[in-house]
């Protein structure tokens, strides 16, 4: 067989690369080519017919056939001449159809031509293996020669293979990408819901515009406010929005562990490292290599673990204790602290050049008291949330509502859920009113007991903090739990009202019964 394409196909394949080169529509692009062969080379009733998926042969796409005729163009892989050419992979030449026994004219299209009508069909092929098949006709008065219309036909059914390969390829990232993001936001809709849908207010809006800008860069991020606010839940949903959301969340506190043990917990250890290091440990940074880790309470780092996060952020290496083996890891860093790090530095206790790199994109987590506006949406969230949990639909009283929306909230969005749970299990009725609120109820007894009308803020909350202890027999956690308060914040209410010796007295004598 003769090997040669003129000038005129030569143009024609230079077209068609053009078109394929920049499109991603498969059934738009092949008509668009097919198009192309019928008004330049005059390749009548052109068809792409493509293996589908119920394992027949049917036209893809068309140039020449009406809808109904495309229609009927359907083949088993052995039947006719399509299939044929599809189970050999060899181009088929029918001099003329109306000799030809394979030929089945299917589609019915030809019935009306006069002279000989000729049928050229070369496979399409991927690596090696048949996709589909291009047919066109051909009409002649006298005897041709075939070999330059098959060569050019091969030619146009590689390129057809190669952009139907590229297409698969795009419809599988396209399908893996859909799928990624509706996983994305299914695990999204309920911090979305609980965090934005349901804070609708000025500076929660600022808060999520800040959220959608920084989180799809690789920006380090100082995460500002106090505890409660939710600085964890927005370091999770910059994590998910950004490129790195397959990969791992560590979330490490660094004031929840001792200065001996949080270098080796972010940086991991060696055997022998110290006593009690009897096995190898990856440490968090470790863990999170490809992913995102989120350090709270920064402010509570030692000077000399502050150094080694530092180089962290600068070279992206480390070693474990008691290794001199350098680690390389890609992580992006979130941080977050309650406390005023810029005072901090000044104070000496905080590193200058660290602050500088965290600081780098600040967003400051409004306290629940500095959105008033956004609190009986969060009530009647959480409110929908215990109904799911313990099957029962409750209501705040007006007054209830309106007191609520007066408590300065120093646990944040955190006190608020863990009161509308304890809530939920301990009303009876189907209505909350003041009297059923226990730190309400608190401030009114405190101001009955002192007879004073203008209670101190602070006597009601040391009433609080009194009364929660005694109900959990001064252990600090459970009480902490019930106020919607971190440990470290037990602590230092305890120290703030002198309480230490009543506690320690206290506990001293439970253990004694």
């Amino acid at each position: 067989m003769k090997s040669q394409v003129g000038a005129l196909e030569l143009n024609v394949l230079r077209e068609i690369s053009q078109i394929i080169g920049q499109a991603h529509d498969l059934n738009g692009t092949l008509e668009r080519v097919l198009l192309i062969l019928s008004d330049t080379l005059s390749m009548k009733r052109a068809t792409v017919t493509l293996l589908d998926d119920s394992g027949q042969l049917a036209i893809r796409a068309s140039h020449g056939l009406s809808k109904e005729e495309r229609e009927r163009g359907v083949y088993r892989m052995n039947e006719g001449v399509t299939g044929h050419i599809f189970q050999t992979g060899k181009p088929f030449i029918v001099p003329d159809v109306a000799k030809e026994p394979l030929f089945l004219d299917k589609t019915r299209s030809r019935g009306l031509e006069r002279g000989r009508i000729s049928f050229i069909g070369v496979p399409i092929l991927v690596g090696q293996q048949p996709v589909g098949v291009l047919n066109v006709d051909r009409l002649f008065e006298d005897e041709v020669h075939f070999e330059e219309d098959v060569s050019f036909l091969c030619v146009v059914a590689t390129l057809f293979g190669q952009f139907i390969q590229l297409n698969r390829h795009f419809q599988e990232r396209e399908l893996t990408l859909r799928k990624e993001i509706s996983q994305l936001r299914s695990k999204l809709s309920s911090s979305y819901q609980r965090f934005f849908i349901v804070g609708k207010s000025q500076p929660m809006e600022r808060v999520r515009q800040m959220i959608e800008k920084v989180a799809p860069t690789r920006a380090t991020v100082l995460l500002l406010g106090e505890s409660g606010t939710g600085k964890t839940l927005t370091a999770r949903i910059i994590h998910e929005l950004s490129e790195r959301h397959a990969q791992p969340f560590i979330k490490v506190n660094c004031a929840a562990l001792p200065e001996t043990l949080l270098e080796s917990e972010l940086f991991g250890h060696e055997k022998g490292a110290f006593t009690g290091a009897v096995a190898p440990k990856a440490g968090r940074f470790e863990e999170a290599d490809g992913g995102t880790i989120f350090l709270d309470e920064i402010g509570e780092l030692t000077l000399a673990v502050q150094s080694k996060l530092l180089r962290v952020i600068q070279e992206k290496e480390f070693e474990r204790l008691g290794s001199a083996k350098t680690r390389k890891v890609d992580v992006r860093i979130i941080t977050a602290t309650n406390k005023d790090l810029a005072e901090e530095v000044r104070r000496g206790r905080f590193r200058e050049d660290l602050f500088y790199r965290l600081n780098v994109f600040p967003i400051r987590v409004p306290a629940l008291r500095e959105r008033p506006d956004d609190i009986p949406a969060l009530l009647n969230h959480f409110l929908d949330t215990m109904e799911k949990e313990y099957s029962r639909r409750l209501v705040f009283t007006p007054q209830a509502l309106e007191a609520l929306m007066r408590h300065d909230w120093p646990g944040n969005v955190r006190e608020m859920e863990n009161l509308v749970e304890r809530l939920a299990i301990m009303v009876e009725g189907e209505t909350i009113d003041v009297s059923d609120v226990p730190l309400l109820a608190q401030g009114s007894a405190a101001r009955a007991d002192e007879g004073e009308e203008h209670a101190s803020l602070l006597d009601i909350e040391k009433r609080e903090v009194v009364s929660a202890l005694e109900r959990h027999r001064f252990i600090q956690s459970r009480a902490a739990r019930e106020l919607g308060i971190t440990l470290r914040q037990m602590g230092y209410r305890i120290k703030k009202f002198n309480l230490e010796s009543m506690v320690q007295e206290r506990r001293s004598r439970l253990r004694g019964k």
